[in-house]
């Protein structure tokens, strides 16, 4: 009996769907999240003690450290560690029930919220993270804001049920009212603060009771269904009828649970626990890594492109100068949007045309990094970063593509950054330009050539602070601030060309950024407004995206 050969058109098309059915295989074991939240909500707690759920780690650190017990994982830098709170974003990557969860930790304090802003632009979807005693706070609301512009999912934890707070129904109700979100609670609160005893699952009917661990460690869990008599011996009474109530009255009252509102961000689900003593945590991340978006599409100059696309293309989101103080290293952070990443791989770099070979690509978690083969949609990869990359940069293999560039923000506090001694200019130049391209801070130039010292622009005075730190204790130079007096400032949409024509203006200082791109410096907002009514054809912005196919200046 004969065989008939498959033509050469069948075999490619076989190859094909083989390598969509295995893309699209491994695209829906991606989850990848971040975590936004107010200072002190618990987000760097709640991280760890995932991780710790994960098997990513064995022992959960605090972020204010004691004795012997560990730091955390994701505040690997060195002020971090002093300060006890979150200075730059990071990415951890680690497996769970056959899921690779990439989790994005983002700082939580304001004065480093564009950093966050630019994590998001990575993220398929958002845990926000609220404090049951202090509820919707001034950061929360703002990175929600975020969220909903590039229609994020998010999945809302309240935190620190244990300790006195508000009532539940009125946490719900402010999200509601305040946000604009249905809400969708998946568990329900037994009792609260001192008196906190578990959360009762709505789908499964069972009540999830938790003992407090040992610092550090797992919980011990256990499950018992709603009409087990035990559970009245366990429970207090009054406690268990309070919270059947409460969940019979929102279930008469609130909308059913959609995931299609779910991941068009109109409905929350919302979840109760307290990460610091592990209540409600696993059952957290079970029921999000079943509701959270797959990785998604991402729009580009010609339009969406498909996760499960057969070329490989990715975006540099974020650059870290010294993760690795010993080497002095550079990593760009990208997130892979479609096809698969493999190793040694050539790839086009859309801002400056040229091709580059990824010889050294690595998964990162926190401040460690592992060599990595290959990668997928919804993953983070670092690469080594010897001045090429910038941040929004695309890079991809096949049709030229190049995403949405990620834009600046308008910066509201300016100063001169001095360099008191001659003789470190060199280490003074390096620092300042790298941490310029890693995005730590905004660099604005005087347009007098002659005068060669950078302007900080900054969104929070602790964000000058880190710098002038990390100059000091990453490249060995010591600088001096001084403070300029300006509060705003405005993009000239037009350029150059555009002020030119307008002739002499007052009250604003011009200066240019590191795009060449005209800005101006104002003291206050009746200033800034008086120039419009001045000048109302002006069109100003306040933000200005990432420049393709030109380089920015270097000090």
């Amino acid at each position: 009996m004969s065989s008939v050969k498959p033509s050469k058109e069948a075999s490619s098309l076989n190859l094909k769907e083989e390598h969509i059915t295995s893309l699209s295989k491994e695209v829906g074991r991606r989850r990848n999240f971040a975590i936004i939240s107010h200072p002190d909500a618990g987000k760097t707690t709640l991280t760890e003690k995932l991780l710790l759920y994960g098997g990513a780690i064995q022992q959960a650190g605090a972020v204010k450290a004691r004795g012997e017990q560990r730091k955390v994982t994701s505040d690997w830098m060195e002020l971090e560690k002093q300060r006890g709170i979150s200075i730059t974003s990071t990415v951890l990557q680690f497996a769970y029930k056959d899921i690779t969860i990439n989790l994005l930790d983002t700082p939580g304090h304001q004065d480093f919220s564009e950093d966050t802003y630019r994590t998001l632009a990575a993220a398929d979807n958002a845990v926000m993270l609220e404090d049951a005693a202090k509820g919707l706070e001034p950061q929360t609301r703002k990175l929600f804001e975020v969220c909903r512009m590039r229609k994020i999912p998010i999945f809302t934890f309240i935190n620190k049920m244990d300790r006195p707070g508000q009532e539940p129904l009125s946490l719900l109700d402010e999200i509601e009212a305040e946000l604009g979100l249905s809400t969708w609670a998946v568990n329900w609160p037994i009792g609260g603060g001192e008196f906190f005893r578990g959360v009762i699952e709505r789908c499964s009917r069972e009540v999830v009771l938790f003992s407090r661990a040992e610092r550090g460690k797992q919980s011990i869990e256990r499950r018992l269904k709603l009409d087990d008599p035990e559970l009245r011996n366990l429970v207090e009474e009054d406690l268990l009828e309070k919270a059947l109530e409460e969940l019979e009255l929102i279930e008469a009252a609130g909308a059913g649970m959609e995931l299609k509102l779910v991941h068009s961000g109109d409905l929350t689900p919302v979840f109760f626990g307290s990460a610091m003593t592990n209540f409600g945590v696993e059952p957290f991340l079970n029921s999000f890594l079943e509701m959270a978006q797959l990785p998604v599409a991402r729009n580009s100059q010609d339009g969406p492109i498909e996760p499960i696309s057969k070329n490989f293309s990715g975006f540099v989101f974020k650059l870290q100068a010294n993760m690795d103080p010993r080497h002095r290293d550079r990593v760009a952070f990208v997130r892979v949007c479609s096809g698969r990443f493999q190793k040694d791989m050539t790839v086009n770099h859309a801002r400056t045309g040229k091709q580059i070979r990824l010889s050294r690509p690595q998964k990162i978690f926190g401040q460690d990094r592992a060599v990595v083969d290959d990668a997928y949609p919804g993953d983070v990869i670092g690469l080594n970063n010897p001045g090429m990359f910038a941040i929004g940069d695309t890079l991809y293999t096949g049709k030229r593509v190049e995403f949405e560039g990620i834009p600046c923000f308008s910066p509201e506090i300016f100063s001169w950054l001095r360099n008191p001694n001659p003789s470190a200019f060199k280490n003074f130049k390096k620092g300042v330009n790298e941490l310029r391209e890693e995005g730590a801070i905004q660099i604005l130039y005087d347009i007098d050539q002659s005068k060669r010292d950078p302007i900080l622009a900054a969104v929070g005075q602790l964000q000058l602070e880190v710098v002038q730190h990390r100059l000091e204790n990453e490249y060995g130079v010591a600088t001096r601030l001084e403070p300029m007096g300006f509060q705003a400032a405005r993009w000239v949409s037009g350029g150059w060309k555009e002020l030119e024509n307008l002739g002499r203006i007052f009250n604003c200082k011009t200066v240019q950024d590191a795009w060449s791109r005209p800005v101006l410096l104002f003291k206050n907002d009746w200033n800034l407004n008086q120039l419009q009514e001045d000048h109302p054809t002006l069109e100003l912005s306040t933000t200005a995206p990432v420049v393709s196919g030109v380089e920015p200046i270097s000090l």
